[in-house]
């Protein structure tokens, strides 16, 4: 379960935005639904990702934001010698909506688009 307890803080006032972006991504990359959201590649890389807040909204017992997730993915070979698929990384993007629990800041994401 993800907890965004500074984003909760933040909520109402200038920093949201900007607390919200560096919370999220101090998250694994593993606890986004990033890997279902693969356009170009098979595996989402290691890489650092980042997020930019699309729209935010104050439901009456969450605070829903929309967001883009920027990140690489790879498309992996088999790592033979004569493996001519280069791991090279490629860049993805998708939509991601977060709803935080106002009392606890417990946080789901869903996968919008991909």
């Amino acid at each position: 379960m993800i907890t965004l307890k500074d984003s909760l803080k933040a909520w109402g006032t200038t920093d949201f935005d900007q607390r919200f972006k560096a919370e999220v991504e101090h998250l694994p990359a593993e606890q986004l639904p990033l890997q279902q959201a693969l356009q170009h590649t098979s595996y989402v890389s290691s890489d650092p990702f980042s997020v930019m807040v699309l729209s935010t909204s104050d439901e009456s017992n969450l605070i829903r934001v929309k967001a883009g997730a920027f990140y690489s993915g790879i498309i992996a070979g088999c790592s033979c010698v004569d493996d001519p698929t280069p791991m090279s990384s490629i860049a993805e993007h998708c939509e991601l909506q977060f709803d935080i629990d106002k009392r606890s800041g417990a946080t789901t994401v869903t996968l919008l688009s991909s």
